[in-house]
């Protein structure tokens, strides 16, 4: 039956497992879109629409992209078309998805945020309507509530290292049953072919309070960032690596580059940006590893396709895509290399949008293993891989190439308050999986052993190897 309590576990022992171990592990969302601010101000929604497909002007950009397929105006997408008609060309989209991950998780989001079982129809449509705006406009169905709902007890967001962190400051000041605390996304400081580079420094040296003219400079700079978000709560860095390729260099050379970036300068070579990079990356590690930081790495994706969407739209608005850098595995071996000669490798997690690299990340990630319990790991299926089929194939890699049981989990990626159905979907995924290895003869049929090792990915090893309330 469709989406019935057995949807996606197929044997007796994913639905023991996930019935009696999985099902009611809280959350801990360790990468993630919100805003701060919308949390804090815990404005109440005026519908359906400005819930699920425009949260406070961050779009649900896998919803649009679907209905950019299906023809759909780009005024009823991002623009400022009427709530109602947004909502219906949405609804008929849906139709029309099958086996879309987007198909499964909204009719999740409708029976685990609302108890409405209705399929997404245009038929349906008014009634789904009806209940649930019935239900927004209620105080139950603001940002804290729909977090308590789902029994999130971390949110991690996505900060720049120039962010004030005000609203971050500010939540922790209430007495909140979750945390959202800051990540620090660092991709701004290395992109000297951005005409806004000079710009950012600026506003970089601001928030650190001081200036900015040399490497050394710079790195003094982050460090001091680090250690605020640190102060604030933050034990995470995301490196959002589109491309790496890696490129030791001098620190004179460094200087040359950053002060020809800081003239206004954009043309560099693919050499000069590959050191420019490198040489942060390495400084940043050894700040991860002094703090006790996980340094995650999203790689291998292609931003802003249509420059004409970038343009009239802007950016995270479903212009992305799959990369394919093919030498990305040996570049990445070649900075960890260094960094475990310098000692400053820290905790990391390795995410690529290419399903292509994962085998060889996981077997280069365990040539860096030790010290610690899983050093290294392999992120889950992430962006267009979390389809069910994708997150299978990433469990598959890190139990066959390394220790599933240490496996951190499922997070949202997502600009969305209704997201969290996703940790149920990865749930399901992961205890069919093991399941079948049971039935298979694989792994031993021991109800005590492999319960410990779902509420584990569930929860626990994020909670443990993360340190978030450790504080």
């Amino acid at each position: 039956m469709f989406l019935d309590n057995n949807f996606l576990l197929e044997n007796e022992w994913g639905q023991k497992l996930f019935n009696d171990y999985a099902k009611d592990q809280p959350i801990i969302d360790y990468h993630c879109h919100l805003e701060p601010q919308a949390i804090l101000e815990n404005q109440q929604y005026s519908n359906l629409t400005q819930l699920w497909l425009n949260d406070k002007g961050a779009g649900d950009h896998y919803k649009w992209r679907l209905m950019r397929a299906n023809g759909v105006e780009e005024s009823l997408i991002s623009g400022n078309g009427d709530d109602y008609e947004k909502f219906l060309a949405f609804v008929k989209t849906i139709e029309k998805a099958p086996g879309n991950p987007i198909y499964e998780w909204s009719h999740l989001e409708l029976r685990r945020y609302f108890g409405i079982e209705l399929t997404i129809t245009e038929k349906n449509a008014p009634e789904i309507w009806s209940l649930a705006n019935q239900k927004i406009q209620t105080d139950a169905y603001r940002p804290k509530q729909l977090l308590e709902m789902m029994k999130v007890k971390a949110v991690c967001t996505t900060d720049d290292p120039a962010d004030s962190l005000k609203y971050h400051e500010a939540l922790a000041k209430e007495n909140n049953s979750f945390k959202v605390l800051p990540t620090f996304r660092p991709d701004n400081t290395w992109t000297i072919t951005d005409k806004n580079y000079k710009d950012y420094i600026e506003k970089l040296a601001a928030a650190a309070g001081q200036t900015i003219k040399t490497f050394t400079d710079l790195k003094a700079a982050l460090s001091a960032r680090v250690a605020y978000f640190h102060e604030k709560g933050g034990r995470l860095a995301d490196q959002g690596l589109n491309t790496y390729f890696y490129h030791g260099t001098s620190t004179e050379e460094l200087d040359h580059i950053l002060a020809r970036a800081l003239q206004g300068e954009t043309a560099f070579t693919s050499t000069e940006i590959a050191a420019f990079t490198t040489g942060i990356q390495l400084h940043l590690m050894e700040e991860y590893t002094k703090h006790d930081w996980t340094m995650q790495m999203h790689m291998n994706a292609l931003r802003n396709d249509s420059s004409k969407m970038k343009r009239e739209i802007g950016i995270n608005a479903g212009g992305d895509s799959m990369g394919d850098q093919i030498s990305l595995t040996s570049n990445l071996v070649s900075l960890f290399s260094e960094a475990e000669e310098q000692s400053v490798l820290p905790k990391t997690i390795l995410y690529s949008l290419n399903p292509n690299d994962w085998l060889p990340l996981a077997t280069a990630m365990q040539s860096f293993q030790g010290g610690m319990v899983q050093k290294l790991q392999l992120g889950c299926a992430w962006w267009f891989n979390d389809t069910c089929e994708g997150m299978r194939n990433q469990i598959t890699t890190m139990a066959q190439q390394s220790l599933l049981a240490n496996f951190t989990g499922m997070l949202t990626d997502s600009r969305s308050f209704l997201s969290y159905p996703r940790h149920e979907y990865f749930r399901r995924v992961l205890c069919q999986l093991l399941g079948e290895w049971v039935d298979q003869g694989r792994i031993p049929a021991d109800e005590e052993y492999l319960g410990n090792i779902v509420k584990a990915i569930c929860y626990d090893n994020a909670r443990q190897y993360f340190g978030f309330f450790e504080s």
